[in-house]
């Protein structure tokens, strides 16, 4: 067993771990199945049996795109703070801010031409106000920030404290939530996410983030050790299920758990983070990591598409907001053309277009 107290030197990824890609893609892909229903049908015209169990299901993308955020961040990172190299790496990070933040701000201006103003897009852009199906980007791009900061201290630290600062954050964020910040409301959602804005709070996500740093570190000394992965595993579809049963738990001491799950389809809890849907969300992305582990290389192999998407989620996320919002909804003008079940399928075709993009990218550029 790894001594914790000790913070031994962490080991280094023998190759690329297929497992975290086949995670990340299938995040990506819950999330462009959700967009395409939600931009080309619209939420309100979704039947009920799409909310629930489609829609609901959707839920645990954004939970285990920000959980395998942390993880890919620990096995690529973590393990060079403390060498030479260190300065160079951080520095490759903050350049990532800036390409991610850079394309924030042109899918801003994508996601918004069908149905906005100029006015409204400038504004946008100077954080006036916020986008809804891009802010994701927006909030990576500052995660990575920050975070190259404190990976040489989180290295250091002993487990005992992350821990504090996890929940740490967590009490913070919630305690934040009843403060007015002055009334400026945009400041209020980057931090800790507003009722009013589609944005993704710092403090408030960060939690997620730093238990993906402590996954992924279990990750890099467990994985290729069969027994210690297989262990780590069974912890984390434990812990998944464990809280998807207090969802319903709650759900069901309240009275009515499909009223609870429309609740969580419909998205509420989720800006700001609310108790049942991060137990709905986060535990569902533990129990996807769960599989994705375990399945390992043979099932990223078996569910190549994924994979791919997830190889390289950035290409990913621009081609699905690129033919979404600037091929079908502005040039095409088919915003409400399609019934929920074509536009599932076009979530579907989306998935494996976005496939093939990063796989047609790579061709290239090895044959330059």
């Amino acid at each position: 067993m790894v001594n914790w107290k000790e913070t031994p030197q962490l080991p280094k990824a023998e190759g690329r771990i297929e497992a975290i890609d086949l995670a990340r893609g299938i995040a990506i892909g819950l999330m462009i199945v959700s967009h395409a229903v939600s931009g080309l049908v619209g939420i309100r015209n979704v039947p009920d049996w799409g909310m629930v169990p489609v829609h609901f299901l959707t839920k645990f993308s954004s939970s285990l795109f920000i959980l395998v955020f942390g993880i890919a961040l620990a096995v690529a990172f973590l393990s060079h703070t403390q060498t030479d190299g260190w300065p160079k790496r951080r520095l490759k990070l903050w350049l990532r801010a800036l390409e991610v933040w850079f394309w924030y701000k042109a899918l801003v201006i994508i996601e918004m031409l069908p149905f906005s103003s100029p006015a409204d897009i400038v504004d946008t852009l100077l954080y006036g106000r916020f986008a809804i199906w891009v802010e994701i980007l927006g909030f990576y791009a500052i995660a990575l920030l920050w975070v190259p900061l404190i990976l040489p201290l989180w290295a250091r630290a002993p487990l005992w404290s992350r821990i504090v600062v996890i929940a740490g954050l967590a009490g913070l964020s919630t305690w934040l939530q009843g403060v007015t910040f002055g009334g400026n409301d945009i400041l209020k959602a980057f931090l800790v996410d507003h009722q009013d804005h589609y944005a993704w709070g710092q403090i408030s996500r960060a939690p997620l983030i730093l238990i993906g740093l402590l996954i992924g570190e279990a990750l890099l000394r467990c994985y290729f050790t069969p027994p210690l992965r297989r262990r780590l595993v069974l912890m984390l579809m434990g812990i998944g299920a464990l809280m998807i049963a207090a969802f319903y738990g709650i759900a069901f001491t309240e009275g009515d758990a499909y009223a609870a799950m429309m609740a969580v389809a419909n998205n509420a809890g989720k800006h700001p983070p609310g108790l049942e849907f991060m137990l709905f969300s986060v535990g569902g992305a533990l129990v996807l990591l769960g599989l994705a582990l375990a399945g390992g290389a043979l099932a990223a192999k078996a569910l190549l598409p994924l994979t791919v998407v997830g190889s390289d989620a950035l290409k990913a996320f621009i081609f699905h907001i690129v033919m979404i919002f600037l091929v079908l909804r502005f040039l095409l003008q088919s915003e409400g053309m399609y019934s929920y079940p074509q536009a599932l399928g076009i979530g579907g075709v989306l998935i494996i277009g976005a496939a093939v993009w990063i796989w047609l990218t790579r061709w290239i550029a090895r044959h330059r």
